[in-house]
């Protein structure tokens, strides 16, 4: 990057956050964000942020959106590196470079050839948005080595969603190296997911306001040749802008027009800049003396070049101009010399700011605008460039009733829709204001056609779906079921079912239902297929609600399957018998139910589940709460493969969450906290807060598993947030979420009276699966503080809820009486606990088997059982280890060593040579004592100083009394080097 302009001034603080920064960048992930109104100065900054990782041989590269071209998918990110990747392919495997060539054209033509990404139907080589987002993020790792990487990418109030996304994805989902996202933005027109970009970013992120020039900055800028007087005059009129301040220091000293008098006699054009009312008026006075200033020529070629693109070649620029190439290259001569044009690479230019093009372009009046489009629209064609990159300019030149660029718009929607759905959501809509009356149905097919009316609007409902305008896909999904005549049922009932799940996503629960209903009593034949799909909507809207008697009452009447029913169809309907006798109690039918609905699945190809394969979901839900952890795993990594293989991302969340659901029983951790956090990707993607709970919840729970109590904590909070007041299974387990990550975090008191009142008294919408982990819970937190007969109560319950058939639930309920008799029988606790361990382990549940072992080694240690308590304790670190339970394994790992085990502890536990005073054999690192070392041992692991208080039996206050000494005996300033000098090797 490089500016020509004025001398920077002022902006010390600015500064100084950009230095931060560059430093931060050295050592891990950083994100920052200059916010500022338009001609601010954060172009220049972002200048002086490239300057700055210049001097410190640090690589970046730059981009920026552009006011024309706002459709255009991830356009700020492919100007900022599609350059680099024509030079040098990453070495990434070949589905990552597939991946990146649909966004990137530079691996387009090298990765997949020169068809890639362009699929007709919108049904070829599908790719989800989040894996072309985590695709993004492993190319920034790779071009980050060895040397770190600063992106740099501008005026992103202008950027399309995906590119929003993106962003979005890369803050929740850092690289993993040193790479510093620096964005620009204007906070006016920055969209809310923009603006909270920074604040997302934690730590990592920081915004720096781009304040105007004071007074005494103006004077700076201006030089001591201009007097007082007219520095004050100047200085009014822009309002310290550094910009505008320019544009005006521009049109010399004397110019009567300075402060935008009207009166002057304007040309025509120049009241096209005159309407610019984002443009202070003086201002607009002071573009209209430069431009006007130009010679012919020049002016013609500028306002070709901003008709061209936001980075031109001047030949496509010549083109939109209707100018001869050589006299382009001479008007171009004198554009750079007055500035108003600069060189960038490969031969290209650029307006010196987004307000010159955005003036040149206001400047040419409508008629010769649309006509440079169009002469710009058919070169593009000439040179064979894709739909999707003509598509702007057809926009702007198309004709009512042209059938060539209706075709276009809906060619370049159709490749875009998988990675951004957003801006094929908006050439659809050109499309079909392009098209005359009289096109409602499929005209004959071949050459002169026009598109299906219909089929656009399903396209285009779907695209309105899955880019998290689901407002506006509903009242798409409507406008359909108006021209669709009532003897279409097929396409009606698929229509309500999209309809359907865009009201629930919004939250309108008791209007999908109302809809569903109204349809239904336009069928009269209730076992037709289109029927059927809409009657079992209304057995899952009822599952949600855990209302077992009406989801039973409308099941009851669906048969198992009927002639004209598709293979799909058939396994849907079956696949909602499971769920609903496990929410009558009835665990031996819900079981055999889920043999057969395993087998209708199976016997269904991928391509017979285009309109009913959410309702599969619930298989896997119930086989988890039945205990049949394989099959549902194998399930959920079926569905999540049909979603992404058909697009249908707008219900991926769901298989998502049910996925991650199953490899957290199973204590697959790692995989569990990757499906989660797609899951909330995609609620997000979608604005979705139903979808972003699901995700959110498993979020949750994962991380507080893994020990990450902040994380969980904060999953927690946004998952509750998401509440809309429905009263469904996902609200209540929002809740219950939270109130467990509130117990594993140390808060045991205030976690226990929230679960409590998450569950209720049964009845609150919550599975009988659930309710068993939760009694769990609360006898193991009423025994910790010495409460048996709570205990013993919670032990009730948990026996009372589980079924005899369920060896999981069962586990758990004798691990609630193995909590509650603890204290008063610990040798019978223990005996109780290895009874959970083995049920446990036995129903696959590997995490909760290795908590009853750390329950029965503590027990039997309680009970002088010193070798069993050993040996339970052995079981449960080299599971908790495995299953990387970080909290939990260094609970038993101190157990283990009040029982005299010699732990290997690495780092943590062995004497470091040259840590601090005396770290000599048998002593303490850095001099601390055992207390000392204890609780910097705790630090280390997560923990806070309340949890740390809890386990050693000591005050808060007592704790921070020792980590004052802590922090001077180590000699750092935070918990953050203690854990970095504990965990250090030695």
């Amino acid at each position: 990057m490089s500016d020509a302009g004025a001398p920077l001034v002022g902006r010390r603080d600015a500064l100084g956050a950009l230095d931060r920064a560059l430093d931060a960048a050295a050592t891990g992930y950083g994100f920052l964000a200059l916010v500022g109104e338009p001609g601010a100065g954060k172009t220049r900054l972002l200048n002086e942020l490239a300057d700055g990782a210049n001097a410190r041989k640090l690589p970046y590269l730059a981009g920026r959106a552009a006011e024309f071209e706002q459709e255009m998918p991830f356009g700020a990110v492919v100007d900022a590196l599609d350059d680099r990747l024509e030079d040098d392919v990453p070495d990434l495997s070949p589905t990552a470079l597939r991946l990146l060539g649909t966004v990137f054209p530079a691996l387009a033509d090298r990765v997949a050839g020169p068809d890639a990404g362009h699929a007709p139907d919108g049904a070829a080589d599908p790719v989800a948005r989040y894996q072309v987002h985590r695709s993004v993020r492993h190319l920034l790792e790779r071009l980050a080595a060895p040397s770190g990487l600063v992106l740099i990418l501008d005026d992103l109030h202008w950027a399309d969603d995906a590119t929003i996304e993106l962003m979005d994805h890369l803050v929740r989902h850092p690289p993993r190296a040193n790479v510093l996202v620096a964005v620009a933005y204007r906070p006016a027109q920055a969209s809310p997911r923009l603006a909270a970009l920074a604040d997302a970013a934690g730590l990592a992120g920081t915004r720096v306001p781009v304040q105007p020039l004071n007074r005494d900055e103006v004077a700076e800028f201006l030089g001591p040749d201009v007097s007082r007087n007219r520095c004050e005059q100047l200085y009014k009129a822009s309002g310290g802008n550094p910009f505008y301040l320019e544009a005006l220091a521009r049109m010399g000293r004397h110019d009567d027009r300075l402060l935008g008098e009207d009166g002057i006699e304007r040309h025509d054009w120049e009241r096209g800049v005159a309407n610019l009312t984002e443009v202070p008026p003086a201002v607009r006075t002071a573009l209209q003396v430069e431009l006007s200033a130009l010679p012919p020529e020049a002016l013609l070629m500028a306002r070709g070049a901003a008709v061209a693109a936001d980075v031109f070649e001047p030949e496509l620029a010549a083109v939109a101009a209707e100018m001869p190439q050589g006299d382009a290259l001479a008007a171009l001569d004198a554009l750079t010399a007055a500035d108003v044009v600069r060189p960038t690479t490969g031969g290209r230019f650029r307006f010196r700011h987004p307000l010159v093009r955005h003036v040149a372009y206001a400047s040419t009046a409508a008629g010769w605008r649309f006509a440079a489009h169009s002469r710009v629209s058919a070169r593009l064609a000439e040179l064979g460039a894709p739909a999707a990159v003509r598509a702007h300019h057809v926009l702007r030149s198309a004709r009512f009733g042209d059938r060539e660029a209706i075709w276009t718009l809906v060619e370049a929607a159709r490749v875009v829709a998988l990675q951004a759905p957003g801006t094929a959501a908006y050439w659809l809509e050109a499309a079909l204001r392009l098209m005359p009356d009289g096109t409602d149905l499929a005209g004959p097919s071949g050459e002169g056609a026009y598109p299906d009316r219909i089929q656009l609007l399903v396209e285009l409902a779907h695209a309105q779906a899955v880019s998290g305008h689901a407002e506006e896909g509903r009242e798409t999904a409507r406008t359909l079921l108006s021209l669709l005549p009532p003897d279409d049922t097929v396409r009606r009932a698929r229509t309500v079912q999209l309809c359907a799940v865009m009201d629930r996503q919004l939250g309108r629960i008791h209007e999908a239902r109302a809809l569903v209903l109204d349809e239904l009593r336009r069928i009269t034949d209730r076992q037709t297929p289109e029927a059927v799909l809409l009657r079992i909507r209304l057995v899952a809207d009822r599952i949600q609600r855990i209302d077992t008697r009406g989801s039973h009452a409308v099941l009851e009447t669906i048969p198992e399957s009927a002639p004209q029913w598709g293979p799909g169809l058939v396994a849907a309907v079956a696949a909602m018998r499971p769920m609903v006798s496990y929410g009558r109690g009835e665990v031996a039918e819900a079981i055999a139910y889920a043999e057969a609905a395993d087998q209708r699945f199976s016997a269904a190809s991928d391509g017979d589940f285009a309109d009913c394969l959410d309702y599969m979901i619930w298989l896997v839900f119930a086989e988890a709460f039945l205990g049949l952890h394989d099959s549902a795993l194998r399930h959920a990594t079926r569905l999540v493969s049909i979603t992404r293989a058909t697009g249908q991302t707008f219900i991926l969340g769901y298989m998502l969450a049910g996925q991650s659901r199953v490899l957290l029983l199973q204590g697959r951790l790692e995989e569990a906290a990757a499906a989660a956090d797609e899951a909330t990707a995609v609620g997000r993607e979608l604005r979705s807060p139903e979808v972003m709970a699901y995700g959110l919840i498993q979020q949750c729970l994962t991380a507080s598993w893994t020990g990450d109590h902040d994380r969980a904590l904060r999953a927690a909070e946004e998952a509750v947030s998401c509440d809309t007041g429905s009263g469904e299974w996902w609200t209540h387990m929002a809740h219950v979420a939270r109130a467990i990550a509130t117990i594993n975090a140390g808060r045991t008191e205030e976690g226990a009276e929230a679960l409590v009142a998450a569950c209720g008294d049964g009845t609150n919408g919550l599975d009988f699966s659930t309710l068993v982990m939760c009694a769990e819970q609360l006898s193991c937190a009423r025994a910790a503080i010495g409460d048996g007969e709570a205990a013993a109560g919670w032990a009730d319950i948990a026996e009372a809820i589980a079924h005899p058939a369920l060896t999981g639930d069962t586990g758990l309920a004798r691990l609630a009486r193995a909590h509650a008799v603890r204290v008063a029988d610990p040798a019978g606790a223990a005996r109780l606990a290895a009874e959970a361990a083995g049920m446990l382990a036995g129903a696959g549940r590997r995490p909760e088997a290795a908590r009853a072992d750390l329950t029965a080694g503590v027990a039997h240690a309680a009970a002088g059982e010193r070798g069993e308590a050993r040996e339970r304790l052995r079981a449960a670190v080299e599971v908790f280890e495995e299953c990387g339970m970080r909290g939990l394994h260094a609970q038993a790992v101190r157990e283990q060593r009040r029982l005299g085990v010699r732990v290997p502890g690495g780092a943590r536990t062995a004497p470091a040579k040259g840590r601090g005073k005396g770290a000599g054999k048998g002593e303490l690192p850095f001099g601390l004592s055992p207390r000392e070392h204890e609780i910097a041992l705790l630090v280390a692991e997560g923990c806070s100083n309340q949890q740390i208080a809890g386990r050693l039996y000591l005050s808060v206050r007592t704790v921070e009394t020792h980590l004052s000494r802590v922090f001077a005996k180590i000699g750092v300033p935070s918990r953050v080097g203690v854990a970095t000098a504990m965990n250090r090797p030695g």
